[in-house]
């Protein structure tokens, strides 16, 4: 399985991929909704991106939305990791393409939690 972690912040970013990789997951990482879908375009399919909102140069909002209709990736499952919890919000990230939300903090067992309502029964 690959996942691809998107956020601006190195700390979240080595983060998220010392959690993956304690699931067996091989880990990519963009530092911007922009490098991303260069990330997309160029690299070997995706099971997984978790993806920041509140990033410089490209937010996840219009990431998500611009991959969903590039279809860059149209089977990977969109994890949204932000701080972000108002329904507005997340029915936007829905509308775009957002399969799932993990709203930070958060902790190794809620990562597993939403990977499992994701489909991926190994996590």
């Amino acid at each position: 399985m690959r996942a691809l972690i998107v956020d601006d912040s190195s700390f979240i970013r080595d983060y998220l991929r010392q959690l993956l990789h304690r699931m067996g997951i091989t880990c990519e990482e963009a530092v911007n909704g922009s490098n991303a879908l260069e990330v997309l375009a160029a690299a070997q399919a995706f099971d997984l991106m978790l993806l920041d909102v509140n990033m410089p140069v490209m937010n996840g909002l219009e990431c998500v939305k611009a991959l969903r209709e590039a279809q860059l990736g149209p089977e990977m499952k969109v994890m949204m990791v932000t701080t972000e919890s108002d329904n507005s919000f997340i029915t936007t990230a829905l509308s775009h393409g957002a399969d799932e939300f993990l709203m930070k903090p958060f902790t190794p067992e809620s990562l597993r939690e939403k990977m499992a309502l994701l489909g991926f029964a190994a996590a």
